[in-house]
C-alpha cells in the first residue's frame, strides 16, 4: 500500500490519531505497509520536508510540530518535563528556559531538535514522582507540579550541577508540598537549600 500512499493524505491521517509523534513500526502499523516500505516512505519524505527526525526511530509531522513538552515526553522516557522550564512555565522562575528540562531514572541526555534542546536530569527513582498529566494543544503532558519543579531544580544546585538563581517566586507555594518532596531525595544540603528560599 504504501507505494499509493500520497504525502496529503498520511498528513491528514496522522493527524487524525491521538498522536503525531510515532516511530516505524507505528506507521507501519497505521499504514498496513511492510517494515521496508515504511522505512523507505519515511526516509524519502523526510528529506523531502514532510517528516522531522526527532532521533532514531522516531518522527513528527514537520509542518505540524507538536508541543515541546509532548516532544520531550516522548523523546526520552520515563520522563516528565521539570526543572527551570516548568518553573519558568509557572512564573516561579521568571527568566525564559534555554531549553525544554527533564526528570528521568534514565542516564543524563541532551537532544537537539531542529533549534531546541531537549535536556534530561537523572534523579533517583524515589523521587520520580510529583507530575501531573497537563492539556497541551489538545494532546496530554507530563509537568511537574510546581513544588516538584521547585526541589528537582533545588536538588541539583545543592548537588553544585545548577547554578542557584535567587529570583525565584515562592510565595504561593505549598511550603508543606515542598518539604514532603524533599524527603525523596534524603540530603542534608537540600533541605538547607529548601529553608534558605522559603
Amino acid at each position: 500500500m504504501c507505494a499509493l500512499l500520497k504525502p496529503l493524505s498520511v498528513r491528514q491521517v496522522l493527524l487524525g490519531k491521538t498522536t503525531t509523534i510515532f516511530t516505524p513500526q507505528d506507521f507501519q502499523r497505521i499504514f498496513h505497509t511492510t517494515g521496508s516500505k515504511a522505512k523507505y516512505f519515511l526516509e524519502t519524505y523526510t528529506q523531502n520536508g514532510l517528516f522531522l527526525r526527532l532521533k532514531k526511530g522516531l518522527y513528527t509531522l514537520q509542518s505540524d510540530l507538536p508541543p515541546e513538552e509532548e516532544i520531550a515526553n516522548l523523546l526520552y522516557r520515563p520522563s516528565y518535563v521539570s526543572f527551570e522550564y516548568a518553573l519558568s512555565t509557572y512564573n516561579i522562575l521568571l527568566e525564559m528556559a534555554y531549553s525544554v528540562t527533564s526528570a528521568t531514572t534514565q542516564p543524563t541526555r541532551t537532544f537537539q531538535v531542529g533549534e531546541r534542546t531537549f535536556s534530561y536530569f537523572t534523579i533517583k527513582r524515589e523521587a520520580f514522582t510529583g507530575y501531573i498529566p497537563v492539556k497541551r494543544a489538545e494532546r496530554t503532558v507530563l509537568l511537574a507540579e510546581p513544588e516538584k519543579a521547585l526541589v528537582d531544580y533545588l536538588y541539583f544546585v545543592s548537588l553544585g550541577k545548577k547554578p542557584r538563581n535567587d529570583r525565584l517566586r515562592t510565595t504561593e507555594l505549598d511550603q508543606q508540598k515542598i518539604r514532603f518532596y524533599a524527603t525523596l531525595y534524603q540530603r542534608t544540603g537540600l533541605d538547607k537549600l529548601i529553608e534558605e528560599v522559603l
